[in-house]
Parts: structure tokens; sequence; C-alpha cells
């Protein structure tokens, strides 16, 4: 009789220890899983608010939507900065701004529209803004390096799960890809500084 009560106990225990543990693993899956989700949400909010804020900028240079200027008033600024002719390096930020921004967006190639966004920002830092210092209240760098190192990291990161490449399977992010969109960036950005060097320079 002691016996048979013993054992009833002991498989009780048992079947309470089994339980117990298949709930702890459970819990324990759902732990990385929710971070996970976290992680790609807040990848999403990042992508959604720098890309469209570029995409954004770009439509006020090139159609004056936004309360920006249009492609003829922005091109009289570039001329003003040394590029020339004025309007045509206006309508390739415009469309640079434009097709990096939806493309972050969207979370489609990433590091290529990291690279378009910081070679972007690049040319506007070096030509307008680096002279005034850092912050954007006396007219400084501020604002391309933030957003700048916001697009480079998503290409470190790439852009979650929520997003045009996870979809399509597209797996370009990483230390790497990262390094690229900088070399890249920084490469894409000579050209346009080189060429208002030069500009500026016959112009004196």
């Amino acid at each position: 009789m002691t016996y048979r009560i013993s054992t009833s106990a002991l498989q009780a225990d048992d079947e309470h220890a089994h339980t117990g543990s298949e709930l702890a693993m459970q819990r324990s899956d759902l732990i990385p899983r929710t971070h996970e989700e976290h992680m790609d949400i807040g990848l999403l909010l990042l992508r959604l608010a720098v890309g469209l804020t570029i995409a954004a900028h770009g439509a006020q240079m090139l159609s004056g939507w936004f309360g920006g200027q249009g492609l003829a008033k922005t091109g009289q600024l570039f001329e003003a900065l040394g590029f020339r002719p004025g309007r045509s390096y206006a309508l390739l930020a415009a469309l640079a701004e434009i097709g990096g921004g939806v493309l972050l967006a969207s979370g489609l190639a990433t590091p290529l529209s990291a690279a378009i966004i910081f070679a972007v920002m690049i040319v506007a830092a070096f030509s307008a803004h680096l002279k005034q210092g850092f912050f954007i209240t006396s007219g400084g760098f501020e604002y391309t390096f933030v957003l700048s190192v916001a697009a480079l990291t998503l290409a470190f990161t790439g852009p979650g799960s929520l997003s045009l490449d996870a979809i399509l399977g597209l797996s370009w992010s990483g230390v790497l890809w990262g390094l690229g969109s900088i070399l890249a960036g920084i490469l894409a950005s000579i050209v346009p500084l080189a060429q208002r060097r030069e500009e500026s320079a016959s112009f004196k």
C-alpha cells in the first residue's frame, strides 16, 4: 500500500516536472522570437523615418512639393555653390534623394540605398555645411551627419524582416556590405565635388 502510494507520487512529480520543463522551454523560445519582432519594428520605423524624409526633400527640389523651391530655383542655388550647370546637378541630386529614400523606406537593395544617401549627404556637407561647424542652428552638417549614419547603420544591420529585401530573400547586410556602402558613397561623391572645385576655381 505504502509502495503504491510512493510510486504514484513519484509519477505525479515526474509528470509535473516534465510539464514544467516544457513550459520553460516554450517561454525561452518566445523570448528571442519576441526580441526579433521588436527589432524588426524598430528597423522599420528607422527606415520609414529616414527614407521618407530624404525622399520628401528630393521632391521639394524636383517639383516644389512640401513647400520646396522646385528645380529652377534649386538649380540657381547649386550654381551659387559652384555646381554648373546648376539645373542638371539639382536634377541629379533630387532623383538620387527620391530614389535612395524610397529604396531605404521599402527596404529594397538596402546597401545601395545607403550608399546613394551617404554620397548625397557628403556632397551637401562639403559644399554647403562643413564650414559652418557641426550644429544645424548655425547651418552646420549635423543634419547630413545624422541621416548618413542612420542610412549606413541599416546597411550593416539589414532592413529587418518587414522589408522587400526579406520578401525577395536578399540577405545583403553585414560588415562587408556596410563597408561597401561607405566606400561606394565616398567614391560617388568625389566626382561632383571635384567638378565643383574646378568650376569654382575657373569662376574665380
